[in-house]
């Protein structure tokens, strides 16, 4: 599995790169617009996350900026009729933590302005996907963004929380107190219960 490319971008077109590692090998990768929009120019040293996609009749490399934009990537490939191209065209009419978000809050209105998605697709979709895109919408529209408070938050689902509770619970304990260690945020959160 290659799960990381690094080298330099020796081409750029709408939905690809092509990057040249130290050892003369260059990777062709695909990218999602909100991905491509982040990336280096010609010549620039980059490294991208990648999801090495093999089927029947191709095997192709997929790539991302964040983890948590690989791992969405995955788990959209994980629902019963979603294949690589509406992965990508999903990722490409969102970022990946609004996604997980639409999805998590089955939003059928914002999930249907993606090109190529129905209204039946985004229902089917979200009722599959809404559960395992819970600890990966933390930081989409008013979540918390900074690392230690999506931390707080994955724990605080992680100990029974809904995603909703547990970010109300983190964004009370900042509004009273700048505090940046996930440890005390959990504590703090838990206590003001």
């Amino acid at each position: 599995m290659i799960s990381r490319v690094k080298g330099v971008v020796i081409g750029r077109e709408l939905d690809r790169i092509e990057v040249e590692t130290e050892g003369g090998l260059v990777y062709e990768v695909e990218v999602p617009t909100t991905v491509m929009e982040r990336l280096p120019t010609l010549g620039q040293p980059v490294e991208v996350r990648t999801l090495h996609v093999v089927r029947e009749d191709s095997a192709t490399l997929y790539g991302f900026v964040e983890r948590e934009e690989r791992e969405v990537f995955r788990r959209l490939l994980s629902a019963s009729g979603v294949g690589p191209r509406l992965a990508l065209a999903m990722m490409s009419g969102l970022n990946a933590h609004r996604l997980a978000r639409a999805l998590v809050d089955k939003d059928v209105a914002v999930l249907t302005r993606i090109p190529g998605i129905g209204r039946k697709t985004a229902e089917r979709i979200s009722v599959e996907l809404a559960d395992k895109m819970e600890d990966l919408a933390v930081g989409a529209q008013g979540m918390p963004v900074d690392t230690g408070a999506r931390e707080a938050v994955r724990a605080l689902v992680a100990l029974g929380y809904s995603l909703t509770d547990a970010d109300g619970a983190v964004r009370a304990v900042l509004e009273e107190v700048a505090v940046e260690d996930p440890q005390e945020l959990i504590r703090r959160a838990l206590s003001a219960r």
